[in-house]
């Protein structure tokens, strides 16, 4: 007889989320660089004598190890350096602005800082990331008194980020000295892509294949990231960066193929699999691919897989420059995303939680509740970080800066008892700058970590220990950003969420629409071919037709002696002769691989937007109910058009399936979209 066992009880969400703490390999490499910043910093500066400028640098310092995130050097650069300068302006501003004016004057100027700071954080990470040392650094400018002028502590706190910027961009990290020491991230990303292609193929039929595809997006975009970043010329500069980006172009008709076949849901066999994963190990190990096996051609999706392969042999043997099919974001783009609905909420709330925090922090710092201490810039610097949408949700936030705030400050007060000064406190400052980013995987654990090293910096710097005084203002910063963030805005609430889904909604029609007009097919809804409709003639489509049949008849003959040069063990890139090889993707195809890309990321960053907002509180999260319903449909949508455009290029026509499914979706689009709020764009479908 089996024995019966109690069931608990689900977690409430934002309780759920709370507890829950990312995993992964400890990154070493980011861990040497968080002990050689800080701690160095400070004892530098303690022996020159200049040990407030010191504090500085070490807090900007710490505040750039928490964004020293995975991925590449170039990334690194507009990652650490940009959120950099961002805060040596609030420093500035905040300096100057305590000094010269009065308790009110200054709680004015702190709240417009924060109406600028939360509106730009809407435009995207890193902007979001300046927003946050704008405000932290203008606290700490304005409460924190040091002897310096602003724009020395200005100096020393772009001097700060600027020695763990320089030990990201010099030391080498894991793998890198074996190979090429300039690309880290880049070559690991692209060879991700290929790995996500593999997996998904194998997943393809079964219950994983959705999840397996969103991991190819984030792959996809993780990919794109770190070869976007700054560099000195618009355009690749050297064959091994060319070879790279090609590398990660090739992968994109492999992405559409795989995807087409997870829409299908019939299951491949396992040999498919296997050339995807030889791209990958080709990619880490910067050599060639050797033979790749060929997929069945028995389905337009499974010969397009064939193509791409053909196509990826070829690039990886010829190392031809690729575009990465990215739209760079105008001024326009990031002016409309602050000054939009997510900007304008968001700006509101973290001016009030600002404004308020600062000027409760003056009035317990002219009442001396705490005892004799002039630093106030304590209380506001939690309200930013407990007021970040993108550290988790709300609920979820406060309690973790909690719990974090006390275990650091007691941690913090037995350290302050044994340790030697300023020896000892310079030490817990080094190991508090390694731990970061282990820290980072969860916030209570990374406030804990930030307590103690901060605690240990101003004491150093002359400020008397004041942990539980410390604790008192962090209970009281979050009950400030509790009552704020559930009070009323103008507008409709989880603007944050609408405008991530707007986006998406908007990308994803852009993508149909393209894919269409490459097909010229009919719209639903209207009479008469394409033809008669443009006026042009009716036999320029066969004609169209016919030459892709005699394309894809020679793609096919190319496939039979690319697998008998694999069953032989010949390198496939050298079998194939110039009327083998897989015709250059077009300019409509370039253009459709760049709105496939844009619609799968506007679609991922929505995801992750819902997924926040529906672990807040009930009377929060009811503001974006349904807003999941929408993407699960716009997921599907850009899934069917995708396999739209991959059945167009085999048979240079869209399926009757095909158009049966897009219709479908559409019409169970038009609901949820109205009832979130959003105005859909002009179905591409309709006349």
């Amino acid at each position: 007889m089996s024995r019966s066992r109690r069931v608990l009880p689900a977690l409430p969400p934002w309780l759920a989320h709370a507890l829950r703490a990312q995993r992964g390999p400890v990154p070493w490499s980011a861990v040497t660089r968080g002990a050689l910043s800080a701690g160095p910093l400070l004892l530098v500066a303690v022996q020159v004598g200049r040990t407030s400028l010191g504090v500085v640098a070490a807090i900007a310092a710490m505040l750039a190890g928490i964004n020293d995130r995975p991925g590449s050097r170039r990334v690194s650069v507009k990652r650490i350096g940009v959120p950099a300068l961002g805060g040596a302006l609030g420093l500035v501003a905040g300096t100057y602005a305590g000094q010269q004016t009065g308790a009110v004057v200054l709680t004015v100027i702190l709240t417009f800082i924060g109406l600028v700071a939360g509106s730009i954080s809407a435009i995207g990470p890193v902007a979001s990331a300046v927003g946050t040392q704008l405000l932290v650094a203008s606290a700490i400018g304005a409460g924190m008194p040091l002897p310096e002028p602003g724009w020395e502590r200005a100096l020393a706190y772009v001097a700060g980020a600027g020695w763990l910027l320089v030990l990201r961009l010099v030391l080498p990290t894991p793998g890198s000295l074996a190979g090429d020491f300039r690309f880290d991230g880049e070559r690991k990303a692209v060879a991700g892509v290929y790995d996500a292609v593999a997996e998904l193929l194998d997943a393809v039929g079964g219950p994983e294949a959705m999840r397996r595809r969103a991991a190819l997006t984030a792959a996809l975009d993780h990919a794109q990231d770190a070869l976007a970043g700054p560099r000195l010329r618009r355009y690749a500069s050297s064959s091994a960066e060319r070879r790279l980006h090609a590398q990660y172009a090739a992968a994109l008709p492999l992405a559409e193929a795989a995807t087409a076949l997870a829409w299908a849901g019939e299951a491949v066999a396992e040999r498919a699999s296997e050339g995807p994963r030889r791209l990958a190990a080709a990619v880490r190990g910067n050599n060639h691919t050797g033979p790749l096996p060929a997929p069945s051609r028995s389905a337009p999706a499974l010969r397009a897989l064939d193509d791409a392969l053909l196509h990826a042999a070829e690039v990886f043997d010829q190392g031809r420059g690729g575009d990465l099919h990215t739209r760079p974001r105008t001024p326009g783009d990031r002016l409309r995303a602050a000054f939009g609905s997510a900007g304008r909420e968001y700006g509101l709330r973290v001016a009030l939680c600002f404004g308020a925090s600062s000027a409760a922090a003056q009035a317990l710092h002219q009442g001396q509740w705490y005892g004799q201490h002039e630093h106030w810039y304590w209380l506001p610097a939690t309200a930013v970080f407990l007021v970040k949408p993108d550290l988790g949700p709300l609920a979820s936030r406060v309690l973790n800066r909690a719990a974090g705030t006390v275990l650091g400050a007691v941690l913090f007060a037995g350290f302050a008892v044994v340790l030697p000064r300023p020896e000892g406190l310079i030490a817990l400052v080094a190991l508090s700058g390694a731990l970061i980013p282990v820290a980072t995987r969860h916030f209570a654990a990374q406030t804990a970590v930030v307590t103690v090293l901060v605690l240990a910096l101003v004491m150093v710097g002359g400020e008397p220990q004041a942990s539980m005084g410390r604790i008192g203002e962090t209970l009281l910063a979050c009950a400030i950003v509790l009552i704020t963030g559930h009070l009323p805005m103008p507008g409709q609430r989880g603007g944050g969420v609408r405008a991530r889904l707007a986006a998406a909604s908007e990308a994803a029609y852009a993508y149909l629409t393209h894919v269409l007009d490459e097909a010229d097919a009919p719209r639903i809804g209207t009479s008469g071919t394409p033809s008669e409709r443009r006026g042009t003639p009716t036999g320029h489509r066969a004609t169209a037709s016919g030459h892709h049949t005699a394309a894809s008849e020679r793609r096919a003959a190319a496939s039979e002696r690319r697998a008998a040069a694999s069953e032989r063990g010949t390198p496939t890139g050298h079998r194939a002769t110039a009327s083998e090889r897989r015709v250059i993707p077009s300019d409509d195809r370039a253009t459709r691989w760049t709105l496939r890309r844009e619609a799968y990321r506007t679609l991922a960053e929505a995801r992750t937007a819902i997924s926040l907002s529906a672990h807040e509180l009930p009377a929060l999260a009811r503001h974006t109910e349904g807003a999941d319903e929408v993407a699960d449909l716009l997921e599907r949508l850009v899934d069917t058009t995708t396999a739209c455009a991959v059945h167009l290029d085999d048979t240079g026509r869209i399926g009757p399936e095909h158009t049966e499914r897009l219709t479908a979706l559409l019409d169970e689009l038009a609901g949820p979209v109205e009832r979130v709020g959003l105005r859909p764009p002009g179905t591409p479908l309709a006349g």
